[in-house]
């Protein structure tokens, strides 16, 4: 269990529903998959679709609204990007088998990337940066930063960078990463929101032949800081990759360093709240703050 309030689930519980809710895929093996993912449990149905239950347990409305919203986000996903996402298939009802709305999705095919695995990739640094350019392309139909998650004001995360900070005293120098945020916190946003997936870590990028085949998890897709997309830059690449992605994206020294300052607010909660939980997810927020930290120029 990574969280205290974590809804259980199995594959008994999963056919029940899928039997109940989409009698027409009654019939596929379900499979339970071992992901990467903090958010959701992840089953597949048969061999093209995909079911994701919400791991924690919040107000009925509320997880409906947010359920539709991330519906409606990966529909524009699917429809606007320049490299493919999952789809939904429909929404599972809350049932007295699982208390929530769920999504059934289109299954699609691709390997996970890794912080490591793809670092000096060429190619895939340059599809990361093709695919920033195209979100950030599209219309924002004059939305703007919802103020959910990360995206808005660097400034608006201190108590979480605070709390952080005090539970990683025995696994990180917290020194040098609280001196670090200090000059992270005040860097100034200057650029209008733009369109951004919003969630580029390894486990959402789905590769093949060092190429970016497909995205996942793309129901956040919305308006926010440009720079927020950058997080992927030190989530997956060595310097030379880093500096790619920054001369295609033409990015100032500001986008640069708040990129920067985004990926170390998430890496920052991944290092202490997954140690034991999920260690891979652990790992790469040691990994991506170990960039940051030795990046000279940062």
């Amino acid at each position: 269990m990574m969280h205290p309030d974590q809804i259980y689930l199995d594959i008994k519980i999963v056919t029940q529903l899928i039997a109940n809710q989409f009698p027409q895929y009654q019939e596929m093996e379900i499979k339970q998959l071992n992901t990467q993912a903090t958010t959701s449990a992840i089953f597949r149905i048969g061999t093209n679709l995909v079911a994701k239950f919400p791991l924690q347990k919040i107000d009925e409305q509320d997880s409906y609204n947010i359920v539709q919203k991330e519906a409606l986000a990966i529909e524009e996903f699917f429809t606007y990007a320049n490299f493919p996402c999952s789809k939904v298939i429909g929404i599972g009802k809350p049932s007295p088998l699982y208390p929530m709305p769920w999504m059934l999705q289109t299954w699609l095919e691709g390997d996970i990337a890794t912080p490591h695995g793809f670092s000096s990739s060429v190619s895939l640094a340059n599809d990361i940066s093709s695919l920033i350019t195209s979100l950030r392309s599209l219309n924002v139909n004059n939305r703007t930063f919802d103020g959910q998650g990360r995206g808005g004001n660097l400034a608006d995360h201190d108590q979480w960078i605070s709390t952080c900070l005090e539970k990683s005293k025995t696994l990180l120098d917290t020194y040098t990463l609280s001196a670090l945020w200090e000059k992270f916190r005040i860097l100034p946003k200057v650029d209008h929101d733009v369109m951004s997936h919003k969630d580029l870590i390894p486990a959402n990028i789905l590769v093949k032949n060092n190429r970016l085949i497909g995205l996942l998890d793309c129901g956040g897709f919305g308006a926010a800081d440009p720079a927020l997309d950058l997080v992927s830059a030190w989530h997956l690449f060595d310097k030379e990759r880093r500096e790619i992605i920054r001369r295609n994206l033409n990015s100032s020294d500001l986008e640069w360093k708040r990129g920067a300052a985004w990926a170390f607010q998430q890496a920052m909660g991944l290092v202490w709240y997954y140690e034991t939980t999920n260690p891979a997810m652990s790992e790469l927020g040691r990994s991506t703050l170990n960039r940051i930290m030795n990046d000279v120029e940062i």
